[in-house]
């Protein structure tokens, strides 16, 4: 994934700038009107369109005394590419598994895979020594 959309992600992470986007996608709004739909300070909102004009996810026009803003519709559509990608990848052939690399079907997440070992959560099986592995074992004193 390109360094760029990572910083998009990180833009989009804040609960407050997830909001200002939302609202953005009804209509543009000046910074005053944003403040008082999401009940927060104008410095605050001022802040997070900042990073989000720097992420380039929204853009400023002045419109006589007031700046409103819109979102870049192009940028969240890219955004939206990116994720789409993400879906297609095909899964990765290669094992994390040291032990016994085939991979089992965990039945508590519908198509979710785990390895024989069951190395992805070891803090689930303290307090069941008798599902651990020698490495477990050794490793948490079992033994």
């Amino acid at each position: 994934m390109q360094p760029e959309f990572i910083e998009l992600f990180k833009a989009l992470s804040d609960d407050t700038r997830f909001k200002l986007i939302n609202l953005l996608l009804t209509r543009d709004l000046c910074v005053g009107a944003l403040a008082h739909q999401l009940g927060v300070s104008e410095a605050a909102v001022s802040q997070h369109l900042r990073q989000l004009r720097e992420a380039g996810l929204v853009k400023g026009e002045k419109r006589g005394y007031w700046t409103h803003y819109m979102v870049e519709r192009n940028r969240l559509n890219q955004l939206a590419e990116v994720l789409k990608e993400l879906m297609n990848l095909p899964p990765s052939s290669e094992s994390l598994c040291s032990r016994n690399p085939k991979p089992k079907i965990d039945s508590r997440r519908e198509g979710a895979r785990m390895c024989e070992c069951k190395c992805q959560q070891p803090e689930k099986l303290k307090g069941r020594p008798e599902e651990c592995s020698p490495e477990q074992k050794a490793a948490t004193k079992y033994e």
